[in-house]
């Protein structure tokens, strides 16, 4: 069955109507002056080409009959400026055509050059499902085994909620779905070769310069309409591979994220270090997006974020927001940082704190009055602190303990975990720098910080146990998945046994 055949059929409700497929635009219905989207899938030049030649193998422009259910479509098909476009309509007269083969009418509206000969095993095939249709399950082969096309598993990774796409040299495609890394068996590993001609077509000329001197690169991907992609680019002994990270076009609100309500006081801080820290993939960003669009939405101020990439885009409301990219609008993280001291910010968030220097530069811009927002791969609040100290030399080290002791707010660890019922959910542990915070830092005591958190809860402090046991008590995580992810396994299993909740499985 051809992926346009549901469309199709909806057609058939409306004989005096068209059926428009347009570059940058989702399929959409004309009767009598008015448009109706009948698809929530953008279209890309390629997606149209792929779906004319699901009716039509042997036609790539021109006009010709499709028939579906005993009834006729009439397509016509024009090929401009390397854009595809088709219009489809119920002819008003013509001869009956074979449900299954397409015939071109005598007379082309366009005088198109005839294809050339293709090897049937690299035939683009359609790169946009409708959203209409259900998707093959991707742990199970789907019809004949075929190359990868990246426009198609990006729609599939949309389609499934997705987090990540997997493309490796000689291995068939991965995706990560709610947690679960699931093979994609209805396509052929493809070679080399044929990977960088696919990944080359969506990759920016710096970052191939890039790849092609360092090995990887990342940059960022965008759908329009659909959604965003942080790309990573890299060799391993197989040859090129790739991994595509899904950011939503939406920036999620608080709600749909679950997120403590703790977090949303950290949006009308004036000045401070707020840290969001988790291992990759754990949903620092997207909290961040969060918090930051609150800022946005509520605060007359000017917002400026250095990403690698850039990641959720934010459109100004009630702030001005400048969102700038090392290596593409600035040369580094430290020279973006410190130039945006002289561009009069009142919020700077920097996507990650990767090295002393950026770190160095962070703490001082909090200390200055500024409200920075920052990540880093720490699994705990007290561990990030410590993580920042050691960046330091020693003889800096009590420097920067009354540096964090003044200038930090706030520290959220995060992690994922698999739900019951399918999708995920992320454990908190959440250290706000009281007075009491603070002193600990100062004097070095660290390591007594877990203590204070647990004595802070009316502050809205949490440890990462107290979260994952509310998560297992509520049944909407097994005790299992719980202690795997869990810091403190055993001090998450006392706390499930003395409630009754057997972990012997996970143990």
């Amino acid at each position: 069955m051809a992926r346009l055949d549901p469309l199709l059929r909806e057609l058939a409700k409306h004989p005096e109507g068209t059926l428009v497929l347009e570059p940058g635009s989702r399929p959409h219905l004309s009767d009598n002056g008015s448009d109706r989207e009948v698809s929530r899938t953008v279209l890309l030049s390629e997606h149209i080409n792929a779906l004319v030649r699901e009716t039509s193998p042997d036609s790539s422009a021109g006009r010709f009959l499709y028939s579906l259910d005993g009834q006729e479509f009439e397509f016509n098909v024009v090929q401009a400026d390397g854009a595809c476009r088709a219009t489809i309509s119920r002819p008003m007269v013509g001869p009956v055509v074979d449900a299954t083969i397409s015939q071109p009418l005598d007379a082309p509206v366009i005088d198109a050059p005839a294809p050339e000969p293709r090897d049937e095993s690299q035939v683009d095939v359609a790169t946009s499902q409708p959203r209409d249709e259900p998707v093959v399950d991707s742990t199970l082969s789907a019809g004949t085994e075929r190359l990868p096309e990246i426009a198609e598993l990006l729609d599939t990774l949309i389609t499934r909620s997705g987090s990540d796409l997997h493309l490796s040299s000689r291995q068939r495609p991965r995706m990560r779905i709610h947690g679960e890394l699931l093979q994609l068996e209805q396509y052929l590993p493809p070679k080399p070769d044929q990977l960088q001609e696919r990944l080359w077509k969506v990759t920016p000329e710096r970052n191939r310069n890039e790849f092609q001197e360092d090995h990887d690169t990342d940059f960022a991907l965008e759908l329009p309409g659909q959604a965003r992609f942080r790309v990573n680019l890299f060799r391993d002994r197989a040859g090129i591979a790739a991994v595509f990270r899904q950011i939503p076009y939406e920036i999620p609100t608080f709600e749909e994220l679950g997120l403590p309500e703790v977090l949303r006081s950290f949006a009308h801080l004036s000045k401070g270090l707020v840290l969001v820290t988790g291992p990759t993939g754990s949903g620092k960003s997207t909290t961040l997006a969060a918090i930051l669009d609150l800022i946005n939405e509520s605060r007359p101020d000017h917002v400026i974020t250095i990403e690698d990439p850039i990641e959720f885009v934010h459109s100004s409301k009630r702030s001005l927001i400048h969102q700038r990219e090392p290596g593409v609008h600035t040369r580094s993280f430290g020279k973006a940082l410190r130039a945006a001291l002289r561009e009069d910010p009142d919020v700077i968030l920097v996507g990650e704190m990767r090295d002393l220097e950026t770190i160095s530069i962070a703490i001082e811009t909090a200390e200055t009055g500024h409200l920075v927002l920052g990540t880093l791969h720490t699994t705990t609040a007290p561990s990030t602190v410590e993580r920042i100290i050691d960046q330091f030399p020693g003889d800096r080290q009590q420097q920067v303990r009354m540096m964090l002791a003044d200038g930090l707010r706030a520290v959220v660890a995060q992690t994922l975990l698999k739900k019951i019922d399918g999708g995920r959910v992320a454990a908190f542990e959440i250290l706000i720098c009281t007075p009491a915070v603070s002193n600990l830092i100062r004097e070095g005591k660290t390591f007594q910080i877990a203590s204070a958190m647990q004595t802070g809860r009316q502050l809205g402090m949490m440890t990462q146990t107290d979260s994952l046991y509310q998560l297992v008590s509520k049944k909407i995580v097994t005790a299992e998945e719980a202690y795997l992810k869990a810091a403190d396994k055993e001090a998450l299993v006392k706390k499930l046994e003395a409630d009754g909740i057997s972990v012997r499985m996970a143990t």
